[in-house]
């Protein structure tokens, strides 16, 4: 049996973002040299500042982007060449690294699915491809990866 590192508190870190909601933008500010070690840019609205310490407790807790996505992100003049950029970063990484979430939300229910080494896991059952798990949340055939947005959508449309 292998242990793992210890996961953090997922309520923990959402109970935390939730009292950010509650702070006036004095108290934001001061969370931000708390979270950041620096001072917030006195231009940034209270709705950013919030956005952007919530996001920092959940990078500093679960992880931040990989150094690839972040060079994406910060390469994109635009959300539609960022969109491009993660398309192409997509394609380019073909495996799925072992305790990798992957969440999809299906006809108002969140369904997450956790990569394991040898399957999937969802709704306490293992299963061998994203496609099997895309039937069982369906009842109809997907490709499992693009069910997941893995794989790029269609790009050309009949009229």
């Amino acid at each position: 049996m292998r242990i793992g590192p210890a996961r953090p508190d997922r309520e923990k870190i959402d109970d935390e973002i939730a009292r950010l909601r509650d702070l006036d933008v004095k108290a934001l500010r001061a969370q931000w040299h708390n979270v950041v070690g620096h001072a917030a840019p006195p231009h940034l609205p209270r709705h950013l500042l919030l956005r952007m310490v919530a996001y920092r407790l959940q990078a500093d807790r679960l992880g931040d982007l990989d150094p690839h996505s972040k060079r994406a992100l910060d390469g994109a003049g635009s959300p539609e060449k960022a969109r491009q950029n993660a398309t192409i970063l997509a394609e380019s990484q073909t495996e799925l690294k072992a305790g990798t979430i992957l969440g999809r939300e299906w006809n108002g229910q969140m369904h997450r699915v956790s990569v394991l080494a040898d399957g999937f896991a969802y709704d306490g059952k293992t299963y061998s491809s994203l496609s099997k798990i895309a039937f069982a949340i369906t009842g109809t055939r997907w490709n499992g990866p693009k069910f997941f947005g893995l794989r790029d959508k269609s790009t050309g449309s009949a009229s």
